[in-house]
């Protein structure tokens, strides 16, 4: 006689994303506080801090414990995407070890840009099957992307994210303020996951863009003026609400139907083929124009619609074109792609200017001829793109 168990379990998730002003601010307990379950006897904390941001603000993180009496052991990475391996994940667990962390009391913390976020996260979800962790984004794209999100990982294999996780942390702390010291291309890169969410889903987003784009850039979104200062406000609020509330609803991703992948059809295989070429938000722009144009093909995006987007592509400093862009490079990007959407394409596209719609039967004559007229117009433009630009 055969038996059958069947086991029903839900999941509760819960977890927090917030604005703070002053992260490092002795006056500040939130960081203490973040994600803590315990707040009496002596305090411990385990943080995992990119290694340049250690060198601009470790003085004031270590003061800022010291002036708490919080026992703590930092551990500084060198971080790029080019160290988002396995061997980052194995560095931070050997630290975990070593500080011998209360994996239900004692958070880790995690400082920095969207790599060693994803890092630290998937460390934390392997370690004893979860340990909870708090993110403190120190970049543009970590404030309104990475940070934000319930996924980690890292790159296996030449692949783009290939091992991860579905593991939020508990809390993220957004400081407006790290963005001071944030090269200018660094600002850029988080633009494009800003414009991306303008682009599917909020017209006023791009048109904020529109108007505040170069402000937004030379200030770093700190708002030196009360109009620039609502602008970045506003920028970075309605970018993290528009994916937030895309996420609540599918956080596991049950449906791969997501309008958040645009931009992120064809870029995984090019970022990593470009590699150190091209960051991320780069590579997310140059699919995007890419697929802009796809759109236009079709009827989806008018002339003067595409002018438009093209023009604030441009203003917001961000490339639309790179070498890789072959027509034999995208078919196999989507066939990787359409493996990892369950077989079939599920690629979004733009219609106009804040929606999206999905597609299923992009052809290679399509790609070609976008990848074709990209080139050209990339050409005509008379200026390098960027990743040249900044490599020279």
């Amino acid at each position: 006689m055969s038996r059958t168990w069947i086991v029903n379990a839900a999941l509760p998730v819960h977890y927090q994303v917030r604005v703070v002003e002053g992260v490092f601010d002795p006056r500040n307990r939130v960081l203490l506080e973040a994600g803590a379950t315990q707040r009496s006897g002596t305090i411990r904390r385990l943080v995992v801090i990119d290694a340049e941001v250690d060198r601009l603000y470790g003085v004031q993180l270590r003061h800022y414990f010291q002036h708490h009496g919080v026992k703590h052991q930092i551990i500084s990475l060198p971080i790029s995407e080019t160290e988002k391996n396995m061997e980052s994940v194995f560095a931070v667990v050997k630290g975990i070890n070593e500080f011998g962390i209360s994996r239900r009391h004692e958070p880790i913390i995690a400082i920095g840009g969207g790599v060693l976020m994803d890092i630290v996260g998937l460390a934390a979800s392997l370690y004893r099957r979860s340990t909870p962790y708090v993110r403190v984004p120190t970049t543009l794209i970590g404030l309104v992307d990475a940070g934000v999100g319930a996924k980690t990982g890292v790159n296996h294999s030449a692949h783009k994210n290939r091992l991860g996780t579905y593991f939020p942390a508990r809390d993220t702390l957004l400081d407006r303020g790290f963005l001071k010291t944030v090269e200018t291309r660094h600002i850029v890169n988080g633009l494009a996951e800003i414009l991306k969410i303008a682009l599917i889903k909020d017209r006023t987003l791009f048109e904020l863009l529109e108007r505040h784009g170069t402000t937004l850039i030379t200030e770093r979104l700190q708002g030196r003026t009360p109009e620039s200062n609502r602008a970045a406000t506003q920028v970075i609020e309605r970018a993290i609400t528009g994916m937030l509330e895309e996420l609540e609803m599918n956080l596991w991703e049950h449906k791969l139907e997501r309008v958040v992948d645009y931009g992120h059809t064809f870029s995984p295989t090019v970022e990593m083929l470009a590699l150190p070429e091209l960051l991320h938000g780069e590579a997310v722009n140059i699919d995007m124009a890419l697929t802009t144009l796809i759109s236009v093909q079709r009827g989806l995006i008018t002339p003067e619609e595409r002018d438009r987007i093209f023009a604030l592509m441009r203003k917001l400093e961000l490339p639309v074109y790179h070498r890789t862009c072959e027509p034999s490079v995208l078919v196999d990007a989507l066939a990787d792609t359409v493996r990892h959407r369950d077989g079939l394409q599920r690629l979004p596209l733009a219609m106009g200017i804040g929606s999206a719609c999905f597609v299923n039967d992009v052809t290679p004559e399509e790609m070609t001829a976008a990848a074709t007229a990209l080139r050209e117009m990339d050409a005509a433009s008379g200026s390098a793109p960027m990743w040249e630009a900044a490599h020279a």
